[in-house]
């Protein structure tokens, strides 16, 4: 396929490290994309196995697809690299062991072309959310323009995780034109190497990074001016990322947590609760305020027992009376009835 530089629409931006097993697929669900302007950028980050030698194979075949080669740097050199000589009026950051679905890439396009977006959230799981403080690359698709305007918001360098969550947070914050493809499906692939196991194996090197994350908040906060009117953007974003993802989510031990504690309460004492309003309080998580209001790490463990407890409870609750209301329906003689108020009943409960 032969595409000159004024139709290449979107740019399909590819890291590559040691995925021999999948590249190869990947690469072939951009190919397979019914909406054919694509460019695919392969950026292989110093792989060890054959991933390479098939990136090179694909340039070979293909002239839509260009390949960078780099020392190992990390995910985030690789993403801005490929950033970095894209021609595409969209781009899109895909991973090497994941698939796209052949309408992805045209939905996509077809929404930010139509609602004249800078980000389109792509996914019905991330379109669905009222609370969007960050993104993974896999759910944003967006207007090159847009980045070219914003040349210092880029994926940190040597950080890993939040990389695509520091990167979405702040593009978030710069621009009201976002719109919603939940119609894009992305297929994650389950392997023993996928990025979240091997976080949770490097607990302590992702609770050193945090308050660089911390840090990168700050100065674009400070820098853009961005305090007073995106306070509860930046409060959503030390709920989801710092608090639920990390605190809640990986196995640190009390003196972790009491230092990540620490951290998040500090930074919120400093950076939010200054320029957040009591209403835009209230439209965080009971659970969240109860960590910030807690004394330390072991007080709010407390709490968090108590929470889990409840739901657990409420989940019994739910499942008991969902068994006794299909029991009365069973006595029901006329079976189309029968049938009727079961399929109510059943989505009800999946509410």
């Amino acid at each position: 396929m032969l595409l000159n530089n004024s139709s290449i629409l979107v740019s399909v931006i590819i890291p590559v490290y040691n995925v021999e097993k999948y590249i190869s697929e990947a690469i072939e669900s951009v190919l397979n994309q019914t909406y054919k302007p694509i460019e695919i950028i392969l950026v292989d980050d110093g792989s060890k196995d054959n991933s390479l030698s098939i990136c090179k194979q694909f340039v070979q075949q293909h002239s839509n697809i260009k390949l960078i080669e780099q020392q190992n740097s990390g995910v985030s050199i690789a993403r801005n690299k490929g950033l970095s000589i894209a021609e595409g009026e969209y781009v899109f950051f895909m991973d090497s062991d994941d698939t796209i679905d052949v309408e992805f890439i045209r939905s996509s396009y077809e929404v930010a072309k139509t609602k004249d977006a800078d980000i389109v959230i792509v996914g019905d799981y991330y379109c669905k959310s009222t609370k969007v403080p960050a993104l993974p690359t896999c759910a944003q698709f967006l207007k090159h323009d847009f980045l070219k305007q914003h040349p210092n918001i880029r994926f940190p360098e040597k950080i890993q995780p939040c990389e695509d969550g520091l990167f979405s947070h702040q593009l978030l914050a710069l621009t009201d034109k976002i719109a919603k493809n939940p119609l894009g499906i992305y297929n994650y692939r389950e392997h023993e190497n996928q990025n979240h196991i091997t976080i949770h194996k490097n607990k302590e090197q992702v609770l050193h990074q945090i308050p660089k994350w911390l840090e990168i908040l700050e100065n674009f906060y400070t820098q853009n001016n961005l305090y007073q009117r995106k306070t509860l953007h930046l409060a959503f974003f030390l709920e989801h990322e710092p608090f639920e993802l990390r605190f809640l989510a990986m196995p640190f031990d009390s003196i972790q947590k009491e230092s990540l504690h620490v951290l998040i309460k500090d930074f919120y004492t400093t950076h939010v609760a200054p320029f957040i309003g009591s209403n835009e309080k209230k439209k965080l998580s009971r659970l969240f305020l109860s960590f910030l209001k807690a004394k330390n790490h072991m007080a709010f463990e407390k709490v968090y027992k108590r929470h889990v407890l409840l739901l657990k409870i409420k989940e019994k609750l739910h499942f008991f009376n969902y068994k006794a209301q299909l029991k009365m329906v069973n006595i029901i003689p006329i079976s189309k009835y029968r049938k009727s108020l079961r399929n109510r009943i059943n989505a009800n409960f999946a509410k």
